[in-house]
């Protein structure tokens, strides 16, 4: 085994990790050179594995794991493997340079020797007319400057070989490097910058140079007009380094440099056992008695798990059950679902993990509220939360009732958001309307007229409406807008109760690009005097009916009482008559 493991240039043939670890165990001899190869790869591979996934959150995490390995001895490795991550990822340079300038607090030496590999890298790359080399080297340094471990004379010294003999290039990767660490030399090196800035000025006035590296130049002043804001030399996040800790490092560029590259490949080292448990005990210095502590702790919860059983088998103790009113709970959950939502790359790998979440009854409205709150807060609106949300509808149908409870809250609240919040939530019911996830009987909730609606709830409609056109077009709306069942729900956006409603209604869609969606509405206006002139003559036929009916009746009962009083007075004059014979 011992044998394939030396073949090969990196040190051998791939081994497995466990089989690596098993064979590290087997071997007796902890000084041999075979056992110092096998623990040289273990940390190449473990400090190539946490360089390539650092990034700004995870950096806190990452720092304890790297001085776990030992720096001293494969302090070439770590400055290969950054500088090999920097070239393929230049977007992360800021954090590679924050992780280097905590190794530096610690191992001065491995940050003095990265600073010279880059240096030596720049020169080599400034003589060959490497522009991607160049543009790399360039960004770091400026990032080490801004973290204080390189200093800022070096900048100053860069930027003045790189403007000596203007061309497109070197003023292009000059302006670059002012942007990245202006802010820092505002501050430092005042005087040294605006020499920089004033033969900018000069070259800018030549005129030799192409035009569009002019416009880069006049970008650069304005950038410096607002003093580097937008552009900061360190990100809060990646802050770590108190000042008082902070070792910087003077190199020149007229320095002979050497760059060290036999610390990059292995050799036997004597005294291997003696520098192994000096490292240790710096680790422990570094990090504390964090692997001891652990190792208590298990101990500890072993002796817990006793004493747990024997007060199992002495008898079930009584139990109070404590309720949270904080909402301690919820909050937890919120952040999960919010650290889940922005963590995962697409939309199927958000909803799987979401989907694991146990959730208590009644907190799926959470889930709902969490995944409208994180689209409202993006800048512009992102198909991602649409897509995530269509899919909990299609799974559950809970779900899509508590989005039809998010949709009318939100739109009886529209008036307290923002512009920006209030488009990303209007599109992102329009993508639920439109994929047919929410039913089209939430749009029952809008009413559109002149007394029921503000500026923000006409700017919510408008752009529902726009995007359920732009989705679906504008003959596929209209279809379903003038489906029968659909009536019913649509009565209050098109209303027909009213001329004046009427009339608000088809201006309003009319004014948004949509008239289209009204034709039915101003046909109805446009016959609704007919109508109102046959129902006022059918009100007026039923009245006259019904008034000949009662003056029948009327000209009956008078006949009536004449006769009756007729009557009276013939029996009142036979009456008198006979008092006279009498």
């Amino acid at each position: 085994m011992v044998n394939r493991y030396r073949m090969g240039r990196s040190g051998g043939v791939y081994i497995p990790p466990f089989k690596l670890a098993r064979m590290m165990k087997e071997v007796q001899d902890k000084s041999s050179i075979e056992y110092q190869r096998m623990t040289w790869d273990a940390v190449r591979k473990s400090i190539n594995g946490l360089v390539n996934k650092v990034n700004a959150t995870n950096i806190k995490n990452i720092i304890p794991e790297l001085f776990a390995e030992n720096l001293i001895r494969g302090r070439g490795l770590f400055c290969r493997s950054c500088m090999k991550s920097q070239m393929a990822s230049p977007g992360f340079t800021d954090v590679f340079a924050a992780l280097v300038a905590v190794v530096n607090t610690k191992f001065p030496e491995v940050g003095d020797l990265l600073l010279r590999r880059i240096v030596l890298q720049f020169k080599r790359a400034y003589k060959r007319n490497d522009k991607p080399q160049l543009l790399a080297a360039v960004k770091f340094i400026a990032h080490l400057v801004n973290q204080q471990v390189a200093h800022e004379i070096i900048a100053l010294e860069l930027l003045t070989l790189l403007l000596e003999n203007p061309t497109d290039d070197s003023v292009e990767v000059a302006v670059g490097f002012v942007t990245e660490c202006g802010s820092l030399l505002q501050d430092l090196s005042p005087q040294g910058l605006r020499g920089i800035f004033e033969r900018f000025r000069g070259i800018l006035h030549e005129g030799e140079i192409d035009k569009r590296v002019q416009f880069l130049i006049e970008g650069l002043f304005a950038i410096r007009k607002t003093k580097f804001q937008g552009y900061p030399a360190v990100c809060p996040e990646l802050d770590l380094v108190e000042q008082e800790y902070q070792l910087t490092h003077e190199i020149s560029l007229d320095d002979e440099i050497e760059a060290e590259i036999s610390l990059d490949v292995f050799k036997p080292d004597p005294n291997f056992l003696e520098n192994e448990q000096h490292y240790e005990e710096l680790k422990k210095n570094i990090l504390g008695q964090e692997s001891s502590e652990d190792e208590g702790g298990s101990e500890v919860g072993t002796d817990d798990e006793d004493d747990e059983e024997s007060e199992e088998e002495e008898g079930k103790e009584e139990t109070m059950d404590i309720k949270d009113e904080t909402e301690t709970n919820l909050v937890n959950l919120r952040r999960t679902i919010y650290l889940t939502i922005m963590s995962s790359v697409d939309f199927e790998e958000a909803g799987h993990k979401l989907l694991k979440i146990k959730l208590e009854p009644g907190q799926e409205m959470e889930l709902c509220i969490m995944l409208l709150e994180c689209c409202s807060q993006e800048r512009t609106y992102l198909r991602y939360y649409g897509l995530l949300g269509q899919r909990f509808c299609m799974i559950n149908k809970i779900h899509q009732e508590n989005f039809e409870k998010c949709f009318v809250q939100q739109y009886s609240m529209i008036h307290r958001l923002e512009t920006n919040k209030l488009r990303n939530v209007a599109k992102f019911f329009a993508h639920l309307l439109g994929t047919d996830a929410l039913p089209w009987h939430v749009l029952a909730y809008i009413r559109v007229t002149e007394e029921d609606t503000t500026s923000s709830s006409r700017i919510f409609i408008k752009i529902l409406f726009q995007e359920l056109s732009e989705h679906l077009g504008i003959c596929l709306l209209n279809e379903r807008l003038a489906d029968p069942a659909m009536q019913e729900s649509l009565e209050c956006i098109f209303p027909k109760d009213n001329p004046k409603n009427t009339r608000f209604s088809i201006n309003f869609f009319t004014s948004i690009g949509l008239g289209g969606l009204t034709e039915n509405l101003r046909e109805y206006l446009k016959n609704m005097p007919r109508l109102i002139l046959q129902q006022q003559r059918a009100v007026s036929e039923s009245e006259s009916d019904f008034g000949s009916s009662v003056s029948s009746e009327s000209e009956g009962s008078s006949f009536e009482s004449a006769s009756e009083a007729s009557s009276s007075v013939d029996s009142e004059s036979r009456r008198n008559r006979r008092q006279r014979r009498d």
